[in-house]
C-alpha cells in the first residue's frame, strides 16, 4: 500500500477548561489541530503510512506543532519551514442549547503566506497512493488555492486518488468565492466528502424537505444531492455525513455513501458529545482507510461513521482510536461497558 499525503494548515487551539465561556476563563488549554492534520493523525493511528504537508515557522511554536504530529507517527519530513506565525483558533465548547463558538486568529500564518515555489509536488508525491485536502485550505487565500490546484494537477498526472472534504467556512470566504474556486479544484477529485450543508453552501445543491436546525433530515433528498454532485463533477464516490442536532450536547449521527451505482446508509448513533471538533475529519479518515482496505460500500460507510462517532467522545481535535475499536462499534457493540 502506498503513502497518503494530506495538505493543509495545523493550528494552535486555545480553549477554556471544560465548559467555561471565553469571558469566564482564567486559563486556556493549548492543543493542536486542523482539518487535514486531523485526518493524517487518524490514518497514522490506523497503522497507515501518512505524511502531512504544510508550512510552519522555524520557531518553537512551529516546532511544537511538528512534534505533536510526530507523536502519533505522522511523517513530517515534507513540511516546509518558514513564515512568521502559527495560526490560532479559540474554542468555547457549547452545552445543551448553547452552541460552541470559534474565533479565528490565523491571518498571515505561515501556510497562508506560502508560495507555489515552496512545494515540489513531483517529489512530494513520489510513491504516493492517495492525496487529501479540504475546502478550508484554498479559502486561506488565492495563493493557497493556486498551490492546491498545482497539487491536484500533479497528483492526477501520477494516477493518485484524490479526496476532498468540501468543508465550507463562512468566516474565511463567501459562498461565491468558494463555489468558483472549488469548482476548479474538484475537477480533479475522485472522492467527495461533505456534510448536510456543504453542497448547498459551496455549489447550491440542496436536499429537499430538510431542516438541519429543526432536526429534520430527508434521506431521499441526500441521495439526490450525491447524484447531482457526482454527475456534475465526475466524482467516483460521494460521502455525506448526516447530523441531527438535538442540542450542542446531543446529536444523532449517521452517513451516506454513493458509489456511483447505489446508495448506502449507515446505522444511526445517538451521541452525548464530549468534543465535536474534528468529527468530520475523523469521518473522512475512516472513509479513506476503508477505501484503501478494499471494504465494500456498506462496510466503508459503517466504519467511517463509527470512527467519527468515537471522535465525538474525545477531547481535542485528534481522533485517538484504533481500527479494532472502530470495528467493534461498527459491528454493533456500542454499549460502552468497561473493557477488562
Amino acid at each position: 500500500m502506498g503513502k497518503i499525503i494530506t495538505f493543509g494548515e495545523i493550528m494552535l487551539r486555545l480553549a477554556p477548561e471544560g465548559y467555561y465561556r471565553f469571558v469566564q476563563a482564567q486559563t486556556l488549554g493549548a492543543t493542536y489541530g486542523g482539518g487535514e492534520a486531523n485526518v493524517a493523525v487518524s490514518l497514522a493511528n490506523f497503522g497507515l503510512d501518512v505524511a502531512f504537508v504544510t508550512k510552519l515557522p522555524k520557531h518553537e511554536i512551529g516546532q511544537a506543532a511538528v512534534n505533536k504530529l510526530r507523536e502519533f507517527g505522522v511523517d513530517t519530513s515534507k513540511i516546509v519551514r518558514g513564515g512568521n506565525r502559527v495560526g490560532i483558533y479559540f474554542l468555547e465548547k457549547g452545552a445543551s442549547q448553547r452552541p460552541s463558538k470559534v474565533v479565528y486568529d490565523r491571518a498571515d500564518s505561515a501556510i497562508a503566506t506560502a508560495s507555489k515555489e515552496d512545494f515540489n509536488w513531483d517529489q512530494i508525491f513520489e510513491g504516493v497512493e492517495w492525496f487529501h485536502f479540504t475546502g478550508i485550505t484554498p479559502a486561506l487565500g488565492q495563493n493557497v488555492a493556486d498551490i492546491c490546484l498545482d497539487a491536484c494537477k500533479a497528483a492526477k498526472a501520477k494516477g493518485i486518488t484524490i479526496s476532498c472534504d468540501l468543508n465550507y467556512r463562512k468566516n474565511l470566504w463567501t459562498r461565491e468565492q468558494a463555489g468558483k474556486t472549488m469548482a476548479e479544484l474538484v475537477k480533479f477529485v475522485d472522492v467527495c466528502i461533505a456534510n448536510e450543508e456543504d453542497a448547498k453552501d459551496v455549489f447550491g445543491i440542496e436536499a429537499a424537505n430538510t431542516d438541519i436546525y429543526g432536526g429534520k433530515l430527508n434521506h431521499e433528498g441526500y441521495k439526490d444531492v450525491a447524484k447531482k454532485l457526482a454527475d456534475t463533477f465526475g466524482f467516483q464516490k460521494v460521502a455525506i455525513t448526516l447530523r441531527t442536532s438535538i442540542s450542542a450536547s446531543e446529536n444523532n449521527w449517521a452517513g451516506m455513501l454513493f458509489d456511483g451505482k447505489d446508495y448506502y446508509f449507515s446505522k444511526e448513533y445517538n451521541m452525548k458529545i464530549v468534543d465535536r471538533v474534528g468529527g468530520g475529519d475523523s469521518f473522512g479518515a475512516g472513509l479513506i482507510y476503508s477505501c484503501l482496505q478494499g471494504f465494500d460500500s456498506q462496510k466503508t460507510i459503517e466504519f467511517a461513521v463509527a470512527a467519527s462517532c468515537l471522535k465525538h467522545t474525545i477531547e481535542g481535535d485528534l481522533n485517538m482510536v484504533s481500527v479494532d475499536e472502530v470495528a467493534k462499534l461498527a459491528g454493533g457493540d456500542g454499549s460502552g461497558r468497561v473493557q477488562r
